[in-house]
């Protein structure tokens, strides 16, 4: 399991323009947000304290969502591309079991999953701290390191699931480009939730990542919300959490920082477990 880990991993940081495609969505989220998005969403939050710090937290939260969703899809690619060229086949007359074929796969993605997202994350602090924010208290950073490895392995988990009905680059090509600008939309990056129909806020609601971006962004958000909502009622922080996706709620409901974990687990959990049971019946 781990020889295949690392033959993966190999084959991926080997190959750059595969590590350039799985880092796409980021580097287009960035440019969006340093040139367009960023300005008319401060321009239009003036009369807040720090404005710039509270937006830039927020921006690079829903960012890191993001990022464990794209870089696994590209690491699973290598799962693809061995199934085209039939070197799946050549693993199955081979020694190595399913399991552990399975596993490094796995594994490989994961492990590419929590690199490029902890990169993700020194860029970050390096753009909100060189735009006047502070830097991440070591509690913060802790609680960050943690829900980077959940998000991942959550998100490896449903691309798994999704890549396992692959057996062509094409497809798998055009399903990584649809993914990576639906996963935009769902976390609210693009988009504020607030602004979106009803329908589309459900939508959004019950996407897995989507909790990610909100977990992320109340841990990253904690510092600037204090500072710009320092003086502020009550009802005005809660609609602006509602607003920008930090908090979900269904109707009268506010969906906790608990409850938001525990839908990335169950999600680990029922996708790991559907892609298992699809590959299994296949292999009969």
């Amino acid at each position: 399991m781990i020889t295949i880990a690392k033959r993966n991993l190999k084959i991926f940081f080997r190959d750059k323009s595969a590590v350039f495609f799985s880092l796409l969505g980021v580097i287009i989220i960035i440019g969006l947000y340093v040139l367009f998005l960023g300005e008319t969403l401060i321009s239009d939050m003036k009369e807040i304290e720090n404005a710039r710090f509270l937006m830039d937290s927020w921006i690079m939260a829903g960012l890191l969502a993001v990022t464990s969703m794209t870089t696994t899809m590209g690491a699973f690619g290598i799962m693809v591309d061995d199934q085209s060229k039939k070197i799946r086949k050549d693993f199955s007359s081979s020694p190595v079991k399913w399991r552990d074929l399975a596993g490094g796969y796995i594994i490989s993605a994961f492990v590419v999953g929590v690199i490029i997202s902890l990169i993700t994350l020194v860029f970050a602090e390096i753009y909100i701290v060189s735009n006047g924010g502070k830097i991440f208290s070591f509690l913060d950073l802790g609680k960050i390191l943690g829900l980077i490895l959940l998000s991942v392995l959550s998100s490896s988990a449903m691309v798994f699931f999704i890549v396992s009905f692959f057996k062509s680059q094409n497809a798998f090509a055009t399903a990584s480009t649809v993914i990576g600008t639906l996963v935009g939309f769902l976390t609210g990056i693009y988009i504020p939730i607030g602004v979106l129909p009803t329908p589309i806020q459900f939508i959004i609601k019950i996407f897995p990542v989507s909790h990610a971006g909100s977990l992320f962004r109340q841990v990253m958000m904690a510092e600037p919300m204090k500072e710009a909502f320092k003086n502020a009622p009550t009802e005005i922080i809660e609609t602006f959490n509602q607003n920008m996706g930090v908090i979900f709620t269904f109707g009268d409901d506010t969906i906790t920082f608990f409850t938001s974990v525990l839908i990335l687990v169950a999600t680990t959990i029922l996708f790991y477990g559907l892609t298992i049971f699809s590959i299994s019946r296949k292999r009969r």
